[in-house]
């Protein structure tokens, strides 16, 4: 009963705020709708591709001064433009009656330290079992040079907390991902389109190694610090954006 009270109480809580959104300054309903739109694709494409199983992962974009994030512990297949949450930088609920994800606190301290525009969170099943194994993924294929250099592993710690985010801030410092330490991936970028594409490619780079590191009686040549500087820089000016 005393939990339902507070079920009931949290509810009202989170209308309101979301009432009160309504009648501030904030970023346009196109763009929170057109935003919301494409998190919910960017989510259920974790799913899809096998980056996460359930409701274990979480999305998140920064339309302004408004972060809106996957609400925890419902399916991305159910989620409709109804559902749409949000929060401010400090993580007052601002939009929607839904509860925001537990991870919440992880997607904020990257918000509020670096130009992210998005940020996604998986539970990777190769990416998480290399953070059991080692404290820095290994340089075994240049692409690292475009998450910012060696991929660092994250310390364990509860997830939800504010020590957990914390500790992925040193790691991501001079990274746009790391792993998590008995616990998956994050990567943001400025797009979701571009932390996702960071996401599957730490996937891809730790299934690389596990792989590499299984045949026996045999070691996988990796890149010295210089290689992959190079090819960091040179990544730079990869794409068609490049002239």
């Amino acid at each position: 009963m005393a939990e339902q009270r507070r079920d009931a109480r949290d509810a009202e809580d989170t209308t309101e705020a979301a009432e009160a959104w309504r009648d501030t300054p904030g970023p346009p309903v196109d763009e929170v709708r057109r935003a919301w739109g494409e998190l919910v694709a960017t989510a259920r494409r974790t799913v899809a591709e096998g980056l996460v199983v359930g409701t274990s992962g979480n999305v998140s974009v920064r339309v302004g001064d408004t972060v809106l994030v996957t609400p925890t512990g419902v399916p991305y297949e159910r989620l409709t433009p109804e559902d749409t949450v949000g929060v401010d930088l400090e993580g007052r609920q601002v939009l929607g009656s839904l509860r925001p994800t537990s991870e919440l606190p992880m997607h904020l301290a990257v918000y509020r330290t670096t130009g992210a525009r998005a940020v996604v969170h998986t539970h990777a099943v190769h990416a998480t079992a290399v953070s059991t194994l080692v404290r820095e993924l290994p340089l075994i294929h240049y692409m690292a040079g475009a998450l910012g250099g060696a991929v660092r592993v994250a310390p364990y710690a509860t997830y939800g907390t504010p020590e957990l985010a914390d500790h992925m801030l040193r790691a991501l410092d001079g990274r746009s991902a790391c792993l998590l330490q008995n616990h998956g991936t994050i990567a943001y970028g400025t797009s979701l389109a571009q932390a996702y594409d960071r996401t599957a490619q730490l996937e891809w780079m730790c299934r690389v190694w596990l792989t590499a590191a299984s045949v026996p009686g045999l070691s996988p040549a990796l890149l010295t610090p210089e290689q992959l500087a190079e090819a960091g820089e040179r990544l730079r000016g990869y794409g068609q954006g490049a002239r």
